[in-house]
């Protein structure tokens, strides 16, 4: 690396990064802008921890006493130890970054673990509820074309298992519905998932409802004024529903991908096929429906065998 390099601003080499994370690796909006969130505020602590501006010369110095320095900032802060553990991520990877393209290497930050913390489990809804809630919003007290998306829309986030933005992120020109749908998910990661027959009807009798014209790239879902339906109205529907049926906070949309997996999994289905469906990277990230499962299995055994209850 040229001497000059070397007196390169830390924001200017963030800027570098950020290019780098939107335009090659094209990340998510919301994806990008949390790294900004996290490592503006990494470098911002840096500043005022060394008392001056950091460029690329001071980074190999860094010891491990400082990145210690401002997880323990963090922390004071109220940051969970999960979510310091995703901006530690943030620095781990912008770090890698600064050593493919600077050949800047920072020893220290190896030393550094990230904090313990114990992974959230999964709350799926029951079949039971999933069911509920689906009916629940074909039959309340809404205009007809209304009830239709909204069911139609709950049933695929059920069906199909997926993501609100996957759902919303839907054309016009995707309907009529196949027996297969093409998602693009986190990462620009594209899977195909299979379309029960009660998905594609229930998309069908929305849109004969709807009382907008559209064209073809337009959103399929529709708000109320005929815009694109956006994901808070959708929580606002769940919020809505939940408290009709008297289901718990965890009842959210996400919670339908989650009973996706979860009763796939609890009917025979395989493990590796449902990380597909899902778009998971890694299974291990699909492992934790496979705990969901046997948890809920015990539970049901030590309430229903006769030798496992107490006397």
């Amino acid at each position: 690396m040229a001497a000059r390099e070397l007196t390169t601003p830390l924001n200017e080499a963030l800027a570098a990064f950020y290019a780098h994370l939107e335009g090659e690796r094209r990340l998510a909006p919301r994806t990008l802008d949390a790294y900004r969130r996290d490592l503006d505020g990494f470098a911002a602590f840096l500043a005022a921890h060394l008392g001056q501006m950091i460029t690329l010369a001071d980074l190999p110095g860094l010891k491990a006493s400082d990145f210690r320095a401002w997880m323990a900032d963090r922390r004071r802060d109220g940051l969970s130890p999960r979510s310091l553990s995703r901006e530690l991520s943030a620095v781990r990877t912008l770090f890698g970054y600064l050593q493919r393209r600077w050949k800047i290497e920072v020893a220290a930050l190896s030393l550094v673990e990230s904090p313990k913390h114990t992974p959230s489990k999964p709350k799926p809804v029951s079949e039971t509820a999933a069911r509920a809630l689906i009916t629940e919003a074909g039959e309340r007290d809404a205009p007809d074309w209304i009830k239709a998306r909204d069911a139609a829309l709950l049933i695929l986030l059920y069906g199909c298992g997926l993501r609100i933005s996957e759902a919303l992120a839907l054309r016009r020109a995707d309907h009529p519905l196949s027996d297969s749908l093409r998602v693009t998910g986190k990462g620009s990661k594209t899977r195909i998932v299979p379309v029960l027959p009660a998905v594609r009807e229930a998309c069908e009798a929305y849109v004969r409802l709807c009382p907008f014209q559209t064209n073809s790239e337009d959103a399929l879902f529709r708000g109320v004024r005929g815009g694109p339906l956006g994901a808070r109205s959708v929580q606002a529907l769940m919020q809505d529903l939940r408290a009709r049926l008297g289901l718990a906070p965890s009842a959210t949309p996400h919670a339908l991908r989650h009973a996706f997996a979860t009763h796939l999994l609890a009917n025979g289905g395989d493990l590796r096929a449902i990380q597909e469906l899902l778009g998971h990277a890694s299974l291990s990230t699909t492992q934790v429906y496979a705990d969901v499962e046997t948890q809920r299995l015990m539970s049901i055994y030590d309430q229903s065998h006769p030798r496992a209850r107490k006397r």
